[in-house]
């Protein structure tokens, strides 16, 4: 029986920039690229050499410490350039794409009638298991666990983020051969969240529950501390709302199709520009936005809360669906301190007039501030529905304390769950940036 979730504690930030629904085409990018980093915590070896050809599904390196975990070509094309960073750590895997895609044909499998172990074997050889995050930890899933239960986030809350729910109502039939499939590797339940009015519709195989509240409600950590917690020693395994169609796509069709749906949004996105658009993983952002002034806009690949600062010739994390432009904050505005100054943006404190005068705002990259001693003020426990304390867990990850880290609830939370905490805090803490250090301690020391 599916358990409906009501999130009192948050904060919905209305801003302006939103994106039409309607999906066209993205043009093709004649580059792709493949970022170690968005795999947090993974260590590639490399499959292919420069000059290498490959096809759209075939591995292109795999994890170091965990071998049987494969990273796949999104496209097919000519491996040109492996970009390295300080001690030859590997940046990016660049790959120049052929004019039409040839794909790596693994063959169809149904997966309603295929084991545990078949199903498996297919998504760590096309290259799909990467979808795959585990928590604790927020890191890809080792191919050795199964987990006791299986999340997927179809409610988007997040400013301006992509709507989950949206993207994969276009995906029914895939999205529901993914489910089938997770639903075999895991000794539990898979659990969706939908809003009330969602479009999926039903889903076999699935625990649905409907999800309502503020930012962050939408949170896969939220729901699956209201749900199923994560206690010491458990896992749990959270896959992407169109991650879980593309690995559908791939037991129906035999493939490993990297489509990416993403909404360009932001307030310095053109009126018409807003909307969804089909591309690839990895693809170039210009193939999205052209001729923009880095210096006057910050391009994010990602939402305003979450996302990753990117140039004009960057490429798209392999996760986001999500691109926005917002003005960076470089202007000095005199006597920034008085509420009427600071263009309304959204407050939780009642510092703008946001809250007098209603609507959407318009928010730049802006601080407003620099970083300050934290102080026990309750601001950051009125924005994280969850039973723990974000100030002390904070505290505790700063002081690398283990044990205090465990008691605090450091194995239920991601650094995206931390991600208004920064936005509301008035010591202008990098509360993300804590926690994920935190929990790449608990990775080295507990494992």
């Amino acid at each position: 029986m599916s358990k409906d979730i009501r999130v009192k504690k948050g904060l919905n930030l209305k801003l302006k920039g939103d994106a039409d629904k309607s999906i066209v085409d993205a043009p093709r990018s004649s580059v792709y690229a493949i970022k170690p980093a968005d795999f947090h915590a993974v260590v590639p070896k490399m499959v292919l050499k420069e000059g290498a050809r490959v096809k759209a599904g075939e591995t292109i390196f795999y994890s170091k410490y965990d071998e049987p975990v494969k990273f796949a070509s999104p496209v097919s094309g000519t491996l040109t350039e492996i970009v390295r960073g300080a001690k030859r750590r590997i940046m990016e895997v660049r790959i120049t794409a052929d004019a039409v895609d040839e794909f790596v044909d693994y063959g169809v499998l149904d997966p309603g009638t295929a084991d545990a172990a078949a199903i498996k074997t297919r998504l760590l050889e096309s290259g799909c298991w990467p979808f795959i995050i585990q928590r604790p930890y927020d890191i890809v899933a080792s191919a050795e666990d199964t987990p006791k239960s299986i999340f997927v986030s179809a409610y988007t809350t997040a400013p301006l983020a992509g709507d989950a729910d949206y993207i994969v109502a276009q995906k029914k039939e895939a999205f529901q051969a993914g489910i089938t499939a997770l639903s075999r590797l895991t000794s539990g339940k898979v659990h969706v969240g939908i809003g009330k009015d969602s479009a999926i519709g039903s889903v076999s195989h699935a625990e649905v529950h409907t999800v309502k509240g503020p930012h962050p409600a939408g949170n896969v950590g939220v729901q699956i501390h209201k749900i199923d917690p994560i206690n010491f020693g458990e896992k749990v395994w959270v896959v992407g709302a169109e991650d879980v169609a593309t690995i559908g796509n791939l037991f129906l069709t035999g493939r490993f199709h990297a489509e990416r749906t993403v909404a360009l949004v932001g307030t310095e996105v053109p009126d018409a520009d807003r909307k969804y658009y089909r591309t690839t993983i990895g693809a170039n952002v210009s193939t999205l936005v052209s001729n923009v002034n880095t210096i006057e806009t910050r391009i994010i690949s990602g939402d305003v809360l979450t996302g990753d600062k990117l140039s004009n010739d960057q490429f798209l994390n392999f996760y986001h669906n999500t691109v926005t432009l917002i003005p960076e904050g470089n202007e000095y505005a005199l006597l920034g301190w008085l509420p009427f100054t600071r263009n309304n943006i959204p407050s939780n404190s009642g510092t703008s007039l946001s809250w007098l005068t209603g609507g959407k705002s318009k928010v730049d990259t802006n601080l407003n501030g620099e970083e300050r001693a934290l102080v026990v003020t309750g601001e950051m426990e009125e924005v994280l529905p969850m039973d723990i304390y974000p100030m002390q867990l904070i505290k505790a990850c700063m002081a690398g304390d283990i044990e205090k880290m465990e008691n605090l609830g450091i194995y239920e939370v991601a650094p995206e769950d931390f991600a208004l905490v920064d936005y509301i805090n008035t010591s202008k803490l990098e509360a993300q940036e804590v926690i994920r250090l935190g929990l790449d301690l608990m990775i080295t020391e507990v494992g």
